[in-house]
């Protein structure tokens, strides 16, 4: 082996992401560098009541298909893993006491066992909830969303009741993967607490809480069906891989495992401790937002104490980062409301067929013809015009809390031409911007003062998004050099549970490289986005006016 090969092998990292479409793994060495990474599709099912399924099974599948296709890529043996982290959707896993499949859907069909993270079907369930004022709801902002886990689990219950009687563990998409990895049950600190009122910084479950809601038999048993032992993220889980998991990844047995992360949160962890413009400033975590822009945003901020944000999830104790503090909040949908509002549009057939000749997507294409057609990328608001956009197609997640919420259109004309579907496009990642503006605003009022957003997600390595979003925002924004923030982020983990790094904080800033900045437009485009954020808000306030007046 040459000293090069030998440098590139030594205590490898594999960082394994599951987002809604797709699953996907990464390989890193010691340092953090990339050099491999393999995908492969996952299924989704869809039915009316807006309710959106997936299969662990598949999923998995998916998971070690590209495990062994990212290891042969990078040129590496098993034994040159030292240690593997996972990351995922805050998806609700259904097994039963075999730990098979456990059916959550109204077809009855037992590969269906997921309830999808964008599920809306428990909207009653967490007006309910709401209604009841209780303790826990104080961490997720006042208002527990249907997002969430235990709406969900009251949905099952009431709906399809003996679905929910015979699945005997329930769990995080995440902690489904380290589990199918291990053996172990021990659930993450990061996904208990962000999605199902786990109350970290007292280390319990608040069994009033679920008996209050009517789930009271998850309680009167201990909680041996949601989780008895939550560890935080990075922690090595049981002996490491086991035996069967190991064959089907093509890796070693007694590979360390690590307790996993949600999806946005590992964006987090691969980005906020990147050096921002080669100033060697990558310590502090307490002035950046990571902001992971995918088929949904989410938008998290770290403190050393907790902050209550109304209307914005947490304060979750470790829940990202072990020992911080973690404000989250985003939007239900944010890359699929961009491609939903462009579908919109008369001209998009066209321009589909001419992205899909250069092998682009609709919304990459449009930003490239953007680009085109402007001098600099600080121009690109121009192109809208008198076309606003509220793009929540699925809601507002923060800092409203508002599911109900819908999108909104404005100025549009009998236009079917590019140019007005290229305009459209930069109203609606405008208007995404806007939002995060408002959240921006609301965690100022309380407390927490950003400045600089973490960027990371698909979305981000567009430096025409990047630079909308800080002019939108009046916010820098940092992007981290690394092409796959989320993935190096699972890697992390990973290096934490095989001893290479002490602790998660400091693989953050061993490990993250440095960032590019895009700085906010001043002046004239400055003064035009403050004009639009005014109009946004105001549409915003007449969409809940004519919803309340019906």
């Amino acid at each position: 082996m040459s000293n090069l090969t030998a440098h590139k092998a030594a205590g490898a990292l594999v960082g394994v992401d599951v987002g809604t479409t797709s699953a996907r793994a990464g390989i890193f060495t010691a340092d953090g560098r990339l050099l491999a990474t393999a995908r492969r599709p996952i299924t989704i099912w869809r039915e009316a009541g807006d309710i959106v399924e997936q299969s662990a099974d598949q999923i998995w599948q998916a998971v070690t298909a590209s495990v062994r296709e990212a290891v042969a890529a990078a040129g590496l043996l098993p034994a040159d893993i030292s240690g593997i982290g996972f990351d995922a959707t805050c998806s609700l896993v259904a097994l039963d006491a075999d730990g098979q499949p456990a059916t959550v859907s109204p077809s009855g069909v037992a590969e269906r066992n997921i309830i999808v993270w964008m599920d809306h079907r428990a909207v009653a369930e967490a007006e309910e909830i709401n209604r009841g004022n209780h303790a826990v709801l104080d961490y997720v902002g006042g208002r527990i969303s249907p997002e969430m886990e235990t709406p969900k689990l009251l949905w099952l219950k009431r709906h399809l009741p003996q679905a929910f009687a015979a699945a005997a563990h329930f769990m995080d998409l995440s902690d489904f993967l380290t589990w199918r990895a291990t053996g172990s049950l021990e659930r993450s600190t990061c996904t208990v607490t962000c999605k199902w009122t786990y109350l970290a910084h007292e280390q319990r479950w608040d069994g009033e809480y679920f008996r209050a809601i009517g789930l009271g038999e998850l309680a009167e048993d201990g909680f041996a069906r949601i989780g008895t032992r939550v560890v935080a993220p990075g922690t090595a889980l049981g002996q490491g891989l086991t035996a069967s998991a190991a064959g089907e990844l093509g890796l070693s047995p007694g590979t360390a495992v690590a307790a996993a992360l949600i999806d946005a949160h590992a964006g987090g962890v691969g980005t906020l401790g990147a050096d921002i413009g080669g100033t060697g400033e990558g310590a502090g975590f307490g002035s950046r937002l990571a902001y992971i822009f995918g088929t949904s945003a989410c938008s998290m901020a770290s403190a050393d104490g907790r902050i209550f944000v109304p209307g914005v999830w947490g304060p979750y104790f470790s829940a990202m980062v072990p020992g911080l503090w973690l404000t989250e909040g985003g939007q239900s949908a944010a890359g699929a409301a961009l491609d939903h509002l462009v579908l919109l549009h008369p001209a998009a057939t066209g321009a589909k067929t001419k992205a899909a000749e250069e092998n682009l997507s609709l919304v990459e294409w449009l930003g490239r013809q953007a680009e085109s057609r402007i001098a600099s990328s600080q121009e690109a608001i121009r192109l809208a015009g008198g076309v606003h956009v509220v793009p929540e197609f699925l809601g507002n997640r923060s800092p409203f809390a508002d599911p109900e919420a819908r999108a909104i259109i404005a100025g549009l004309g009998l236009e079917d031409d590019l140019e007005s579907l290229i305009g459209l496009y930069i109203a609606g990642l405008a208007g995404i911007g806007y939002g995060l503006r408002q959240l921006l605003d609301r965690l100022r009022e309380s407390g927490i003062s950003i400045s600089t957003i973490m960027a990371s997600g698909g979305a981000a390595r567009s430096r025409l998004v990047c630079q909308v979003l800080a002019d939108a925002t009046g916010t820098t924004v940092a992007v981290a050099d690394t092409s796959e923030p989320v993935l190096l982020g699972a890697a992390m983990l990973g290096a934490v549970a095989s001893g290479q790094q002490p602790d998660l904080a400091t693989a953050m800033r061993e490990l993250s490289g440095s960032a590019r900045l895009h700085e906010p437009s001043r002046g004239e485009i400055g003064q035009l986005h403050l004009r639009r954020y005014g109009a946004f808000s105001s549409l915003q306030q007449a969409a809940r006016k004519v919803r309340d007046s019906q």
